[in-house]
This record gives C-alpha cells, structure tokens and sequence, in this order.
C-alpha cells in the first residue's frame, strides 16, 4: 500500500534484481520503473547498487550503470572481487549489503517509505531496524521462481511485499540476448 503524499526512497541492490527478472523470463525497464513509483508517492531516491568488473575492457552491465547514472538514479558501485572456486570456475564476487544498509539508515529519518529491491534474506536486521524508525519497508522480489527469489524472514519482516512478476507489466520488457553476468546476486 502506497499513499501519494509520502516520501519514497527506491534502493535497489542491482544483482539480486536482475537474477529476480531473469529467473521470470524478462528484463527491468528502469525508466518505466522510476515512473511507476514516481506514481506511488513523492519519490526523493532510486539508488541502484551494483559491483563492477574494473579490469575488464568491456563490462555488459556499464552501458546500464552509465544509463540510470544520466537518467535519475543515484549510483553507488565499488570493484569485484575476482576469485576461482574449489571447482576452478572464475567466479566473481560484489556484495554492496553495508554499503545499501548505510545509506537507507542514513536517508530513513528523511523518508516514509522505502522500497528495497531485494529477496536477501541479510537485509532482514535493516527492515526491523527501519521499520522501528517509522519507516514503512516494502520488498519486491519473487516467490514465483524456483526456487522462491526472497528469503522468507525477509517476507515476513517487512510491511509489504511486491510479486515482481506482478510487475511485469508495468515495469517489464521482454530479454536481449546478452552476455549473461556472472556477479553474485546475493
């Protein structure tokens, strides 16, 4: 539940959203996206977070970091780290969880409303935490994918949740054949 005249903040951590979509079959349209909350409420933040390759000469997810960068949204991005596993698969690894977390403490005494777009069951300490500063947190995230997208303490702590596939139609747009990323979405 939205009420037009509340202060609305967006934290989307950028991993976890795209791995959401992909596990449903489509893309975030993040111009629609910022639309359709700018719709919901007084929207003061969209942040998006999101690890980046630096060592890399083309990275697929820096045309959209540039993108949302130009186009309304706060970016906050550190390095991954690169490691191989026990398997010897490249993995790489960009956890942007304090970094979020910081940032929504530090905007909650400013906001009504905060939206995370997350299913990480680590942000269930930061829900409770807000929510105790008066801050109303909605999730969105999927239980529609198998498995569910969203941790189920996570679920239950917050004041309302978002089927992100129930968004779809709003905020959605079919996928391009890309590069599949391959940062952790935690």
């Amino acid at each position: 539940m939205f009420y037009r005249d509340e202060r609305l903040a967006l934290f989307i951590d950028g991993a976890n959203l795209y791995a959401a979509a992909k596990s449903l079959g489509f893309d975030i349209d993040y111009k629609l996206l910022r639309q359709e909350f700018m719709r919901r409420g007084k929207l003061l933040r969209a942040i998006y977070y999101t690890a980046l390759l630096e060592n890399e000469e083309y990275s697929p997810i820096r045309p959209l970091v540039d993108w949302l960068h130009y186009n309304g949204f706060a970016m906050v991005t550190k390095p991954a780290k690169e490691y191989t596993d026990s398997m010897g698969r490249r993995k790489v690894k960009g956890n942007m969880d304090i970094e979020l977390t910081v940032d929504a403490m530090e905007l909650a005494p400013f906001v009504d409303h905060i939206v995370l777009f997350s299913g990480d069951g680590d942000f269930r300490p930061l829900v409770e935490a807000l929510q105790r500063k008066g801050v109303r947190v909605s999730v969105v995230s999927t239980i529609r994918s198998q498995p569910p997208m969203i941790s189920d303490d996570l679920r239950r702590q917050c004041d309302n949740f978002i089927e992100l596939d129930e968004l779809r139609d709003v905020v959605g747009r079919p996928p391009r054949e890309t590069v599949d990323r391959t940062d952790d979405a935690e």
